[in-house]
């Protein structure tokens, strides 16, 4: 039975065993029983009972690979914010178990505690009532897994930042910080742990709520700001600003004009050298203040919304499919209702056509057009409705544009006389003016009454926005970062007319009521029990009115009378045509024949599906599970079919290529004797028996030989061994290619390549297994000495020779052995010792009688000279970083390779006027280089790995 009794009827029934979703087709009716039902637990979630709609959906997903939405719609306080996490938290139990697929589900599950405690606020019907619209594509990938989310938020109700009504607060989180904030956080943002203290969070006389536990919140929204990403610091800045600002109080001035009452709260402000003063009085001086509140909470959770969306975001590019959530503001009536209750009914209205559209209107649409007999199931259409306000040039938004925009003085009067003359004759539309005398009674003269499709609701005329740009840009030029970044406005320099709020609330939603077109729907209608929030209890008159003006029983007509399944032709006909020999595995004719001849097959009733112009109607769903369970079990059968099928076609073919190897192998049987013969033979002298094996150990020897050459002139040991047949010939290749490959090599070597390489053979000649820190030298790069690093007044001093080579020394003085930083240039001729721009020694190559470096691993060089030369004072001492490069230098330029000693324990030098002295050389656990108590210059130095330290005697 279809009456609404019965309806009633049955609600109750269920209601009153705690079953608190019905459904309807692709719609389920949940009742707020307001309290816990233990319905939610993973048991119940792996019975997929209590979220049905959401296994269903997400199942539909993955057969059809689509995208589809669930929408969530019913009065404020019918439990659809719950509704929404209850499904999410469905979803995110589906997800498998790894790490990246669970950090998503995390921060899509705890993006919901952050945005409730930014968005959702207690009010008068609510306790936890959303005060902004969301929608959250939940993004899946083909295996069914939760990659990723989205979400878009629409219009936050921001005037209850400044302002609530009696029995209402302010957003969660201002509570929650003040209450549950730690003291050195308080202490840091100038708060006082009193919810009383703040101007806006009073004003509902109702801050402290037993009901509500702020401090156990603020952990919670502490701990997902943490998993999701987001700084607490940056929100707690801009939440505790607001509060602060709220606190602003203004005094009249002697021109009437307002002034700072007290200046407490601007204290923590930055002081700027430039001051702009604005003639403003107190209500005006009020009203921006309020305004830039309601500003900067609202950019910050815009902010907050687009960091938590990065946080969710997945950046693959590959194909993913869309389950969407929305969850909007119900329908809302107040004693006063504003600006944000229109646009909250507007928006429920276009929902409201939004499900006529997908349901009761294409429906039945869709039975004309494809010829089905039907009976018209009479609905109330709310078009008529949105085009009253949204109608273009027309439509109140429209309207409201025009005021707000035009030149002169546009007042709430001017706007409310424009809407009458505009649409005085609308059915919908009523105003003090053009009521009858009875309604007149129960309008205000600045009001006007829309009657929506859920009922008839007043609005206050005071739709008016200012928008302070000044503000804006002001707060763009903060030196706080999250500021900037929130104010940041991209068409600040733009010379195009700003849109109105009323405006982009608009496109907003024309574009989401676009997108969700493009998906397939659901809907979860939530209904509320009582109006006084009380457990188990369920007005009926309440109730009742709800399911009317929800358009409930036309949905419940029209699902009974009609088809619950369609599908067209060719999709039915591919999907289901195994079940039928006719049709299996190819049909040739006609579509719709096919599917006639399908479903003759199957057994349908006439009574139980209907043939259209391009599609087939199935009226039960049973009907329809029937033939998906068929299905399913004929899948197992042609599987098993196709094996023994493919099985049979194999081992036919393993059959048909054995026959064929055998045929092929029978002449080859003589083959293989003479090859086993000459195996037999191999050793002896070439004859007519071993011919051929030679010549296949040759060719084998030569092919694996090809694929295992040596690859660099170095791999002396990776050439493949011969047989005994081809050793000489393996020897004359294994020469003929390691030329090859020295050619090769010396061809490839630059030049400078090839002067280093002469360079690491003198180098080698000469210090190789002499001196101890010549190993680790073969390794170190050569460094780049040029002319760029000599003074140039050195190098016009000796400007007709030329520099081949320079580095820089530490000279030790032949009395006393004082270091002195120097430097040394080689040229083709002489070595000069350069103390910046002064030449101290001038040393020819033919007065170097000798070179001396010590075996140990020090860098000490002595340089013995011929003292014939007055010019010459004696041998040189010096210590040299690059020790080998520059002896190899030297002993290449002054061809002195035979001069170097490199000697053991000690050296003798000459010191001018024929005196001698010495240079001793030891090993210790620490270099050193000092004058010892004989005269002589100590070098001490590590000694090589692996040798011990000398023994100290006594």
């Amino acid at each position: 039975e279809t009456t609404e009794t019965a309806f009633m009827e049955n609600l109750k029934k269920r209601f009153d065993k705690d079953l608190i979703y019905t459904y309807i087709g692709a719609l389920v009716v949940s009742v707020n029983p307001y309290k816990d039902l233990d319905i939610y637990n993973s048991n119940q979630m792996d019975l997929y009972m209590g979220l049905r709609l959401a296994d269903t959906v997400y199942h539909a997903m993955m057969l059809e690979l689509n995208n589809h939405f669930i929408l969530i719609s019913g009065e404020s306080g019918a439990g659809k914010t719950e509704a929404s996490k209850k499904i999410l938290q469905y979803y995110a139990a589906c997800s498998p178990e790894t790490d990246l697929l669970t950090s998503v589900r995390d921060k899509m599950l705890m993006s919901n505690p952050v945005l409730e405690a930014f968005g959702n606020a207690k009010t008068l019907k609510n306790d936890n009532s959303s005060r902004f619209g969301k929608y959250m594509d939940i993004q899946f990938n083909s295996e069914g897994e939760a990659l990723g989310g989205h979400i878009l938020n629409y219009l936050l109700e921001k005037s209850r930042v400044v302002h609530q009504n009696h029995g209402e607060r302010n957003f969660h989180i201002f509570y929650q910080l003040v209450e549950g904030g730690e003291e050195d956080l308080l202490h840091q943002l100038g708060l006082e742990r009193d919810c009383l203290y703040y101007n806006y969070l009073t004003q509902g006389e109702c801050a402290i709520m037993s009901s509500i536990n702020d401090k156990n919140d603020w952990k919670t929204v502490k701990n997902a700001l943490k998993v999701i990403e987001v700084s607490e610091s940056d929100r707690t800045v801009l939440v505790a600003s607001v509060l602060h600002l709220g606190n602003v109080e203004f005094d009249p001035d002697s021109r009437g004009n307002a002034s700072l009452d007290n200046n407490t709260e601007l204290h923590p402000c930055s002081a700027v050298p430039v001051k702009v003063l604005s003639p403003f009085n107190i209500d005006h001086a009020i009203y921006v203040r309020d305004a830039l509140a309601k500003a900067m909470y609202g950019r910050t959770f815009t902010w907050l919304v687009r960091q938590i969306n990065e946080s969710m975001e997945n950046k693959d590019d590959t194909m993913k499919m869309v389950i969407g959530l929305l969850d909007i503001y119900g329908f809302e009536v107040f004693y006063v209702n504003s600006f944000e209750q229109f646009c909250i009914n507007y928006c429920n209205e276009k929902l409201q056509q939004l499900f006529i559209q997908l349901t009761l209107k294409s429906e039945q649409e869709e039975y004309e057009a494809e010829g089905i007999e039907w009976e018209a199931v009479q609905f109330f259409n709310n078009k008529i409705i949105c085009d009253l306000v949204e109608e273009r040039h027309r439509g109140i938004i429209s309207i409201l544009d025009e005021e707000c925009l035009r030149p002169g003085d546009a007042t709430d009067l001017t706007f409310l006389e424009r809407l009458e003359e505009k649409m005085g004759d609308h059915p919908h539309f009523v105003t003090h003016r053009l009521a009858d005398i009875t309604t007149r009674k129960t309008l205000d003269r600045g009001d006007f009454r829309l009657l929506h499709y859920a009922g008839e609701v007043t609005y206050c005329v005071m739709f008016h926005v200012c928008c302070c740009l000044c503000l804006g840009q002001l707060m763009g030029q903060s030196k706080n970062a999250i500021v900037r970044e929130v104010f940041c406005n991209a068409d600040a320099d733009s010379r195009r007319r700003p849109e109105t709020v009323a405006t982009q609330f608009k496109s907003s939603l024309l574009k989401l009521t676009e997108s969700l077109l493009a998906k397939d729907a659901w809907y979860v209608r939530c209904l509320k029990s009582n109006e006084s929030k009380k457990p188990g209890v369920l007005d009926e008159a309440l109730v009742r009115h709800q399911v009317k003006y929800l358009g409930l029983m036309e949905h419940l007509r029209v699902r009974r009378a009609g088809f619950a399944h369609r599908r067209r032709y060719e999709v039915f006909l591919q999907r289901y045509k195994a079940l039928c020999p006719a049709t299996w595995p190819h049909w040739l004719g006609l579509p719709m024949d096919g599917v006639q001849v399908l479903v003759q097959h199957l057994g349908y009733m006439p009574y139980e599906y209907k043939m259209g112009r391009t599609k087939i109607f199935i009226r039960h769903p049973k009907t329809l599970y029937a033939t998906e369970d068929a299905f399913e079990r004929c899948k197992h059968e042609l599987a098993t079919k196709l094996q023994g099928k493919y099985r049979g076609y194999k081992a036919k073919g393993e059959l048909k290529k054995r026959k064929e190897n055998g045929e092929r192998c029978h002449p080859r049987r003589s083959q293989v004797g003479i090859f086993i013969n000459g195996f037999i033979n191999r050793g002896d002298a070439r004859s007519t028996d071993n011919s051929e094996y030679l010549a296949f150990v040759r060719q084998s020897y030569l092919n694996r030989l090809k694929l295992k050459l040596p690859q660099t002139v170095l791999d002396k040991t990776t050439w493949l061994t011969p047989p005994s047949v081809c050793q000489e010939a393996s020897e004359l290749l294994r020469k003929v290619y390691y030329r090859l490959m020295v050619r090769k090599y010396v061809r490839g070597i630059s030049q400078q390549k090839k002067g280093q390489l002469q360079m690491k053979v003198v180098t080698s000649a000469i210090f190789k297994g002499k001196k101890d820190s010549y190993p680790q030298s073969i390794t170190r790069p050569r460094r780049i000495s040029g002319e760029a690093d000599i003074n140039p007044k050195v190098l016009q001093m000796i400007r007709n020779e030329r520099v081949k080579y320079s580095v820089p020394v530490v000279k030790y003085d032949r009395k006393g052995f004082k270091p002195r930083p120097r430097q040394i240039l080689l040229t083709t001729s002489a070595a000069y010792l350069v103390e910046e721009a002064k030449i101290k020694q001038r040393v020819l190559y033919t007065s170097l009688k000798g070179i001396s470096v010590s075996n140990l691993t020090d860098d000490i060089v002595v340089l013995h000279i011929t003292c014939e030369d007055a010019k010459q004072k004696g041998d040189l001492v010096f210590q040299c970083d690059h020790l080998f490069e520059f002896l190899t230098k030297l002993s290449m330029l002054a061809n002195k390779q035979n001069a170097f000693q490199v000697v053991k324990g000690s050296i003798t030098i000459e010191i001018q006027s024929g005196k001698q002295g010495a240079v001793d050389f030891t090993t210790g656990p620490e270099p050193l280089v000092y004058k010892d108590k004989n005269g002589h210059l100590m070098v001490v130095r590590h000694p090589p790995p692996h040798t011990p330290y000398p023994l100290k005697s006594g």
